[in-house]
């Protein structure tokens, strides 16, 4: 079982509450699907991180579905591997994108999660919320929307997001 937490945004590392989101991201994990390898940190979706959530989904910072971010994902791969050859630099070994999924997927969509976190580690971090796609796609999208994965793409919304989860 696979639980090693990549290095966080800056503005996690560098804020007071960074170390309390290491421990927590930490502290509750549990396996993506029975025959998985990567373990997930499992938080509650609590008010303050539901108000985050809205916030960055009202600043458009949200991508929800695994089909969309596997593109912008890979969109972005291509970019990242464009420059580093141009320029010669490679970038850094820092979450970037927070995957957040809803705890009622069927363990195909787990596994497909785990695919793509192997395929864009480490720049790529998933947090199971203890919370089904009802719940979650209501909160950002209005009644009636379901939401089993949202991708955060800025690294300003996944500090805020992070950081909200231990408010």
């Amino acid at each position: 079982m696979q639980t090693t937490i990549p290095r966080l945004p800056r503005l996690v590392e560098e804020d007071p509450r960074g170390q309390q989101v290491l421990n927590m991201l930490s502290a509750h994990t549990r396996l993506l699907w029975p025959g998985g390898a990567i373990a997930v940190a499992s938080v509650k979706l609590t008010p303050s991180l539901s108000d985050a959530l809205k916030s960055v989904h009202r600043a458009d910072m949200v991508v929800r579905g695994l089909e969309l971010a596997e593109t912008r994902l890979a969109r972005e791969q291509r970019g990242l591997n464009m420059a580093e050859r141009q320029t010669g630099n490679s970038r850094g070994e820092r979450v970037s994108r927070l995957l957040l999924l809803a705890d009622d997927g069927a363990e195909r969509f787990y596994r497909n999660v785990e695919a793509l976190l192997r395929r864009h580690s480490p720049r790529i971090l998933a947090v199971l919320l203890e919370t089904d796609s009802a719940t979650l796609g209501e909160l950002l999208f209005g009644p009636g929307s379901v939401a089993r994965l949202l991708l955060l793409e800025h690294k300003e919304a996944v500090s805020h997001v992070l950081l909200s989860m231990v408010d």
